[in-house]
């Protein structure tokens, strides 16, 4: 028995997997939160999107980058959150990868819908690519958020 649930793990996809869900405790900028799953608290890093810094290290505040975290904000905090996996479920800061749900609103297209985010891929997470690419080629056009008139500047 052991042994068939062991090979069943093996091959069922990720895609398979029940989602997590948690509420957010804290936006730490525009692409990663904080969730409280259960008795722990997971650093939540959104997949297939970048937004500009907030707090860098060496880049400083980066142009646009508090108004993605505000826009974030509005989004998530303090809400109940499902928490999508794809093919790599962490990266090399241990931050939990995912894509991001609110109701039936994924949070990471939304933020590049609006404009406040970019597509960022990074293989083997690329299970909404296509739909971050529309949504950022027609945020570009429309001028929106971060490719605005109004926009930042520094990019």
């Amino acid at each position: 028995m052991a042994l068939l649930l062991l090979l069943l793990a093996l091959v069922v996809p990720a895609a398979a997997q029940p989602a997590l869900e948690g509420v957010v405790v804290r936006i730490v900028d525009g692409d990663t939160i904080q969730v409280r799953l259960g008795e722990r608290v997971e650093e939540v890093r959104y997949i297939g999107v970048n937004t500009p810094e907030v707090h860098h290290p060496s880049k400083g505040e980066e142009p646009g980058g508090r108004e993605a975290a505000v826009v974030n904000r509005e989004l998530v905090n303090g809400r109940r959150v499902r928490l999508e996996l794809d093919a790599q479920s962490r990266d090399r800061y241990g931050r939990l990868l995912a894509y991001v749900w609110v109701d039936e609103t994924m949070v990471n297209a939304e933020l590049v819908r609006r404009g406040f985010a970019q597509v960022m891929t990074v293989p083997p997470n690329v299970r909404h690519q296509s739909l971050f690419l529309r949504l950022q080629r027609e945020a570009r056009a429309a001028g929106r958020g971060l490719w605005g008139e109004t926009a930042p500047t520094g990019r």
